[in-house]
């Protein structure tokens, strides 16, 4: 890709971007058309991008029949831990019906929709709105460059090599988008470690689960607080929100599409931190603060000096040791601020916390009639 360089200063860590799968689409169904059109494949292909950036991408295949051409482009992710970094984005466009303008399917690799709630009708290619967006005006741009009036009647199918099976390391199955990966982007570009991505899967996860119904979702940190969910509450899986440390976007997107119950369940060293008002709970972006837990833990009457040796802890989890009382403390904190978060949304909250182990070491929220817990 010949703008690196031009992606790489808009890097504000040091880190270099990348682009994202609807970019490299957009790139090599341009190069595709214009290929059908003149019998040559523009490479590099330059395209267009949301607010007015243009880049330049190589072509890592190409092939031309007469009747459909194919281009394809490797997704660089720049610094970015992307699971689809490296994989090859195809597009193959042919003549569509007559009147019928650009229509797109889904080739091998790409998934299709199977769940209400995403921003796709059911059926659909998983190839997302701005993608749709930004391959049809590039192809728009290149028919006006080759004398047309900007509105070929084509299909475009996409495709990703590989797809199916990175699909698989992504919450796509959980969405109902069966078959292969979808075709992202808003902006064309991926910014290192935004994590844009993980916050955009979240609310379509929300999305899928009121489309479907679910009076009951579980915002989980990972894997363990999952199993633990799933073993008390029988949830379907798209019931269940893998929310990582974003338990914020969680809480500010149900704030405003909410379910009727809402369990958060996680380590006791993330909800520490939920607890003491960060709602970003990753390591390197806030820290457990063991005075705060001793106050937690004071107000749990706990006497001063365990409160002073939990004040001296270095872990959550080791505070927890020498209090233990402490865990449910702190989920009672943490649901002070997810409700404080939530502010007036018409949602019951319960906050479950974890250890290593998988063990629930504290609960608060809900009533006391909460067992059954399904939706």
């Amino acid at each position: 890709m010949s703008q690196g360089g031009r992606a790489g200063q808009l890097a504000s860590s040091g880190l270099r971007p990348g682009w994202t799968t609807g970019a490299c689409a957009t790139a090599a169904a341009r190069a595709a058309y214009v290929a059908l059109r003149t019998g040559t494949f523009p490479d590099p292909v330059t395209v267009t991008l949301p607010r007015d950036r243009t880049a330049a991408f190589a072509l890592t295949d190409e092939q031309l029949d007469g009747h459909r051409a194919m281009a394809a482009v490797t997704k660089d992710a720049g610094d970015d831990p992307d699971v689809t970094h490296g994989a090859v984005v195809r597009a193959t466009v042919a003549p569509g019906t007559p009147g019928s303008g650009l229509t797109f399917a889904a080739g091998p690799g790409v998934g299709t929709v199977t769940l209400p709630g995403l921003p796709l009708a059911l059926g659909e290619p998983a190839i997302n709105p701005m993608p749709r967006t930004m391959i049809t005006e590039n192809i728009a741009a290149a028919d006006r460059a080759l004398g047309g009036d900007g509105s070929p009647d084509l299909q475009v199918t996409v495709g990703i090599d590989g797809g199916a099976d990175l699909a698989t390391h992504t919450l796509n199955p959980r969405l109902g988008i069966i078959g292969g990966l979808s075709v992202l982007g808003t902006t064309g570009i991926v910014v290192p470690y935004s994590c844009s991505a993980w916050i955009d899967s979240i609310r379509r996860g929300i999305d899928v689960a009121e489309a479907t119904g679910q009076q009951h979702v579980a915002a989980c940190t990972g894997s363990s607080s999952e199993a633990l969910v799933t073993a008390r509450y029988e949830l379907p899986s798209v019931a269940l929100l893998d929310m990582g440390d974003f338990v914020g976007a969680v809480l500010k997107y149900l704030r405003h599409h909410p379910r009727p119950r809402l369990t958060l369940c996680g380590g006791v060293g993330k909800f520490a931190k939920l607890a003491d008002g960060h709602l970003d709970v990753h390591s390197a972006r806030s820290r457990v603060d063991t005075g705060f837990l001793a106050g937690l833990a004071r107000e749990a009457g706990a006497p001063e000096e365990r409160c002073h040796r939990v004040a001296t802890a270095t872990t959550a989890l080791g505070a927890l040791a020498i209090h233990p009382p402490l865990g449910d403390a702190i989920a009672a904190a943490a649901l002070g601020t997810a409700r404080h978060v939530l502010r007036d949304a018409p949602i019951a909250v319960e906050v479950i916390c974890i250890d290593r182990a998988g063990t629930a070491v504290g609960h608060a929220g809900w009533s006391s009639g909460r067992q059954d817990g399904g939706g």
